[in-house]
């Protein structure tokens, strides 16, 4: 699927998703990998008005200490949809974020294949609230991890 087909119908493959009495802490969900193009840092930058130089003057960012054009820190936003398929249960409509933590490591580059391993940590019900407690890592094609983040989501009943 390239970037002009990202699916938008959050409600497909509703039926293949996994049920809240199916999530398993500490089985890793399926992911696939995800080439991060140029073309996609720059939509993501102008939807957030990011508009940094570092991102699109390759020039600047050259001299910069990153050596070359980057993304911005926040990009795990969109490469945790890029990277899971649209059967994902995180997809289901009605999730809620509770909450999350992210640390960054190194920046993610144009042209770089970024691969994500992601499970679920722990469930549990609170006030008649299905919490699921996740982790997710970003790596490189190098291996080397770009962020790492901890969420709480609220599941749909």
């Amino acid at each position: 699927m390239n970037e002009s087909e990202f699916e938008t119908d959050f409600w497909k493959d509703a039926e293949l998703r996994k049920s809240w009495d199916q999530i398993i802490p500490g089985e890793p969900r399926k992911t696939i990998p995800y080439t991060l193009t140029l073309d996609a840092i720059h939509k993501y930058c102008r939807v957030v008005d990011d508009m940094h130089p570092l991102y699109f003057d390759e020039a600047f960012a050259r001299k910069s200490s990153y050596g070359g054009l980057i993304a911005p820190p926040s990009i795990h936003i969109l490469l945790m949809f890029s990277c899971t398929p649209a059967d994902d249960w995180m997809r289901s409509p009605g999730t809620v974020n509770a909450g999350q933590s992210w640390s960054y490591n190194i920046p993610a580059r144009p042209g770089d294949t970024i691969r994500l391993e992601a499970r679920a940590l722990d469930k549990f019900i609170r006030k008649d609230r299905l919490f699921v407690v996740h982790d997710n890592v970003f790596f490189n094609q190098h291996d080397q991890v770009i962020c790492s983040g901890r969420g709480w989501t609220i599941r749909p009943m």
